[in-house]
């Protein structure tokens, strides 16, 4: 898994407990997106909406608990991204 997703999550990561939450992913990408994407950590085409956001959170919730690890959070970034 590479740098860029360890960067991003832990960007993500408001309450820095270690997981993701749907609400989490959608404010700081709301939020920080910008500046992410500006500094290389975030495509810009990668920025979107909250739906975008939620589509982006579903996609890598792979065991379904509603809450994304840094593993299911990097598998799925990396694969879109192309990291």
């Amino acid at each position: 898994m590479s740098e860029k997703a360890r960067r991003l999550f832990d960007a993500l990561d408001l309450n820095q407990d270690g997981t993701l939450t749907r609400i989490e992913v959608i404010t700081a990408l709301r939020e920080k997106g910008p500046t992410l994407a500006a500094g290389g950590h975030l495509p810009f085409w990668g920025l979107g909406d909250a739906d975008a956001a939620s589509a982006l959170f579903d996609a890598a919730d792979q065991n379904g608990d509603n809450l994304l690890s840094y593993e299911e959070f990097a598998r799925e970034i990396d694969r879109r991204f192309g990291w």
